[in-house]
């Protein structure tokens, strides 16, 4: 296997990976606890008992860009297996554009809700919170190695042309 298809599946691994703790991250309700509860981007849990959030402007831009970020994370790995099981001229940079892009998302979302929840007395960040941050390096480092696949591909395509003395 060469250097090329080792950086697909390396980027197809991190990109699943990603798109398995942002929709984690997503979907569950356990963004900050406190004394007596926990509370998501969906729900607030008090003494067992969960009930929906009322809206907030932040809570829905956070929630906005985590479903924006679990669409390009499952885009992207589709786009990445396609790529890793069809040889061909199949290229990467758009897979690494929408990695790239729900990294982004991800990113937006999470310090949106870490500037409105960090001041607050008695409110701890919860595993949620952290599984959404830790799949940020996973979409980032995925775009990459779809980047540097497609620039080995590109450059192996500019240079078979040219005669080679040995």
């Amino acid at each position: 296997m060469g250097v090329k298809r080792s950086l697909q599946t390396g980027g197809t691994l991190l990109g699943f990976l990603a798109n398995i703790l942002t929709v984690l991250s997503t979907a569950s309700n356990y963004w900050i606890r406190y004394s007596g509860g926990h509370s998501g981007l969906w729900q607030e849990c008090k003494e067992g008992i969960c009930s929906n959030i009322p809206c907030q402007t932040m809570l829905t831009v956070t929630g906005a860009c985590m479903v924006l970020a679990v669409g390009c994370s499952i885009v992207g790995l589709m786009m990445g297996l396609r790529i890793r099981c069809h040889e061909g001229d199949l290229r990467g940079k758009n897979t690494s554009a929408i990695f790239f892009l729900g990294g982004l998302l991800l990113l937006i979302a999470l310090t949106g809700y870490t500037a409105k929840n960090a001041w607050k007395d008695d409110v701890f960040f919860s595993w949620s919170y952290f599984s959404g941050w830790l799949a940020l390096p996973f979409s980032i480092l995925a775009g990459f190695c779809f980047l540097l696949a497609d620039m080995i591909l590109q450059s192996t395509d500019a240079i078979s042309g040219f005669p080679v003395c040995l």
